[in-house]
């Protein structure tokens, strides 16, 4: 019984937030700090910074750029290469519908270019399609707080009237 009681001991007598040391040279460390303290924070913010890169857990080399559809998914591989006047990734993968594509430099940087051009456009198409080209940016762009207090409240919104539409749907008289 001792063996046990010593064992749950040892368990609760734990820390909950054990210490984590690594060496780092001192350029290294300053420019670390604020991203670790970002991931290690608690709360929402700290669980979707974690969340943004738990995939560089399973990455062969380091991500460069990420982009997702509804079904497939690619990734730009890094580090950049300098051949001459280009930047070149080492490589990439892409995976649609039961197929895995590897990527040499010139077809991921091809990709990469493909995949820049369109986010500009769908970008400047959105702004152009919603009227949002007309505003002029503002000195402080938003408050945090206020931002994300409106946000929540605009999603909350749309949930509850996507339930009350869905539930006008669905009824006796609903054929």
């Amino acid at each position: 019984m001792s063996v046990i009681r010593n064992a749950l001991a040892r368990i609760f007598r734990s820390r909950e937030t054990p210490n984590l040391h690594s060496d780092a040279d001192v350029a290294t460390v300053a420019f670390m700090r604020p991203i670790i303290e970002k991931l290690l924070a608690k709360g929402e913010d700290g669980d979707t910074y974690r969340a943004a890169i738990n995939f560089w857990r399973y990455a062969e080399r380091p991500p460069l750029a990420i982009y997702d559809g509804d079904v497939s998914h690619c990734h730009i591989d890094g580090p950049l290469q300098l051949a001459g006047d280009y930047d070149l990734p080492l490589g990439g993968e892409i995976f649609s519908n039961g197929v895995t594509i590897n990527l040499d430099p010139f077809e991921a940087n091809d990709l990469r270019d493909h995949m820049r051009g369109a986010t500009e456009r769908a970008i400047l198409a959105w702004l152009a399609d919603n009227g949002r080209r007309k505003f002029v940016p503002a000195v402080n762009p938003y408050d945090r707080q206020s931002a994300d207090r409106e946000a929540k409240a605009m999603i909350a919104d749309w949930v509850a009237l996507r339930k009350a539409k869905f539930q006008a749907t669905e009824g006796p008289d609903h054929v």
